[in-house]
């Protein structure tokens, strides 16, 4: 797979760690990790990532919210974004691409099969 970064947005530091070693050792990609939709924004724009991977259950500022935010931003408004949500509900899929997001990806995940998974929903090389 080709060099690319993440930006991770997880309130839950577990879920960050597992992310960033899978990410970074079974795709070779680099991640940046964010535990807050605020932060997540603030380094989106700095950083300017590939791809950002939202969680969607956050205190404070929820993904949907980070999502929207985000999308409001010169800076950040074509980052494509993927859900990683305890919450997926496939009836959910259409309404969430017709707001823009790429896909959603149900938590638990299978760690192996993050980047798989992450890479089809962008139409990454995988």
């Amino acid at each position: 797979m080709e060099n690319k970064r993440i930006l991770v947005i997880d309130d839950e530091e577990y879920v960050r760690e597992v992310v960033q070693i899978c990410l970074e050792t079974v795709a070779g990609w680099e991640v940046i990790a964010a535990n807050s939709g605020i932060s997540g924004i603030e380094i989106a724009e700095k950083e300017q990532p590939d791809a950002i991977l939202l969680d969607v259950m956050m205190p404070e500022m929820d993904g949907i919210m980070t999502f929207k935010k985000l999308q409001l931003s010169q800076l950040t408004k074509n980052i494509p974004i993927v859900l990683l949500t305890a919450k997926a509900e496939v009836t959910q899929d259409q309404e969430l691409a017709e707001i823009g997001i790429k896909a959603t990806i149900p938590k638990p995940f299978e760690p192996l099969e993050l980047p798989v998974q992450i890479a089809k929903a962008l139409n990454w090389d995988v």
